[in-house]
Order: structure tokens, then sequence, then C-alpha cells
């Protein structure tokens, strides 16, 4: 294999957290294959799939009933061996004795990282990826397949916690995901018009917190929702529930941790465009020699982002939001 070869194979596999969307990418991944008079294979398991060579030929009626399923047909696992020099030989090893000249991997951050590692050490394999993950905090994209669909799970759960706020008259925290990024809380936070949000970017004024929820004590509104992020600098909603406890205890307080299920369920249609955009995207920058670069979604057009870049840098959140939450939960 070499770089300028063309491409007659195509590998793909999707890696880390699965996120709504990622089986429509598969898909159109495939059948643009299929419309490219290419060989596609799927790989199962990530890269512990294509270190264990969990090939399957694939076809476009093995994506057929799939765009609105969440998950990954595909599987997913995370992979120590792949961090290994033996672990990036065995791989390309793999995908040199499947004639597999082109990958698309479908993931988050760890998962450039692979693929650059692997490129890294054995060039001669191209590979894109496609941006999977319920976190939006890549680099180069406006948004992230999974994201809209996990957001919109958040809103829905929110919106019948607050019903039941409100008769029992309970102040609710409740946890969403977001170690290291906030974009699922900000957004969601504000959607639902939660009291307060807490998220990694910002620091958490505790005192400030039980300052307005005293206000509104003495207001005679005892019930609410503060949105927080996993990775609040407090230690997520359990900890930030038990302090505002112990400075008002005429609060009853609840916690609710959404957790896994932010990742589930059917695909939404700006995920399901998006999934599909980006994997046709996919197919055509490795036909035209593109390589270890990520495809991403600006201002509606599809752009092409270095591998390095999206890995170095990350997303940032938009801090006029940060303040359009502040005004609206006055």
């Amino acid at each position: 294999m070499s770089e300028t070869s063309p491409i007659r194979k195509i590998g793909v596999l999707t890696s880390g957290g699965d996120a709504p969307g990622m089986n429509a990418a598969i898909r159109a991944v495939i059948r643009t294959a299929m419309s490219e008079k290419l060989l596609a294979v799927g790989i199962y398991h990530g890269y512990k799939g294509l270190i264990n060579k969990e090939f399957a030929p694939m076809f476009g009626y093995s994506v057929a009933d799939i765009i609105h399923r969440g998950g990954t047909i595909l599987k997913t696992s995370r992979c120590p061996e792949f961090k290994t020099n033996e672990g990036l030989d065995k791989a390309y090893q793999n995908l040199s004795d499947e004639g597999i000249d082109g990958l698309v991997v479908i993931g988050g951050d760890g998962t450039f990282r692979g693929a650059l590692a692997l490129h890294k050490r054995h060039p001669d394999i191209r590979i894109v990826g496609l941006p999977g993950t319920i976190d939006n905090d890549l680099f180069g994209t406006d948004f992230t397949i999974g994201y809209d669909t996990a957001i919109n799970t958040v809103v829905q759960a929110v919106d019948k916690i607050r019903d039941t706020a409100g008769s029992h008259g309970t102040l609710f925290f409740v946890e969403v995901m977001g170690r290291d990024a906030g974009f699922i809380a900000l957004n969601s936070g504000i959607a639902t018009g939660a009291e307060d949000i807490l998220i990694p970017e910002t620091e958490t004024k505790i005192d400030s917190l039980i300052a307005k929820l005293e206000y509104d004590q003495r207001k005679h509104k005892t019930w609410g929702i503060i949105i927080v992020a996993e990775g609040d600098e407090l230690g997520g909603a359990t900890k930030v529930a038990e302090m505002v406890k112990e400075k008002l205890p005429g609060y009853e307080t609840r916690v609710t941790i959404l957790g896994h299920v932010q990742r589930g369920g059917s695909p939404s249609c700006n995920d399901r465009v998006l999934a599909t955009r980006l994997g046709y995207a996919g197919v055509k920058a490795l036909l035209e020699g593109e390589d270890c670069v990520m495809m991403g979604m600006m201002n509606d057009k599809v752009v092409h982002v270095p591998f390095e870049k999206a890995t170095k840098n990350h997303q940032q959140i938009d801090k006029s939001l940060i303040e359009v939450a502040k005004i609206m939960a006055l």
C-alpha cells in the first residue's frame, strides 16, 4: 500500500463511547463506498476488533433499517493494547492482510489519537475520522454526532422532573454528562429554565448559589432545578446538594443523575443528517487523497480538520451563552 495508490477497500469502525447517530454514519460510509464501486468491511468492537481481526464484509443491504437506531451495530470498546507498538503493528498487519487501504474511524478525541498513532507508525494506511460523541467538545466542528440527541434527551427528562419539583416543592439537582466540557449542561440548562447551571469551564461559587436560593426562599419559592455537569469542580450533583442542604436545611432536596440514558435512544433528525453528510464526505475525502483528517461541520459546510489540530485543541464554550444563562436565572 502507498499514499498515492487508489483506494479499493474501506474499513469502518466505531470507538469509545457510543453516540446516537453512529449507525447513520456507518450507513452513509457503506452506501457511499458501494456507489463508488469500493469494497467495504465493518470492523467490530473498535480498535480491539482491529487487533483481533473482527472483520465482516458489508454491503448496501447490511446497513438497511439502521438509520433510526441508537448505539452502534459495529459495537465499541476501549482497547489499552492499541496504545502499544505491538498492538499498532498487529492492527496494521490485519489491515494489510485484509487489503484495507482506507479506514474510517467514528468516535471522539481518544479515537482520533489512536488513529493518529497508527498513522504515524504506519503512514501508508489512509485514515479519516467522523466526530461521534455526545459531549460536543471536539475542535473543528460546530456539532458532533450524538450531541443534539443527547441534549434533547436531557431537556425531556428535566421537563418531567420539573413537574414533580413544582408539585412537591422540591429542589432537584440534576447531574448530566460532561466530565471535561459543559456543553450539555449549559444548553440544556438554558432550554429548561434552570435556576443555576454548574459547568467545568467556570468557577462554582457555592456561596452565590446559596445566596440566590435564600432569596428565592424568602419569596416563598422552595423548588427548582439546578443543572450540574458531572465534571463540576465541587464533585458533581450529590456533593453540591449536600453543601446546599447543610446551609439551607429548610429546602427539601433531591438528586437525579441522568447517566447513560443520555447516550441512548433514536437519533434526532439533526444527528441523522449530520452523520449522513459526514459519512459521505469521509469516503469522498479518502478517494481525493485526504489523510489523517476529521470531517467537521462549520457554518453548515463540511470541513477537513487535521487529527493533530483536532486532538490538541478543544471546543470552547461560548461565553455569551454563560452570560445569557445568568440573566435568565435572575
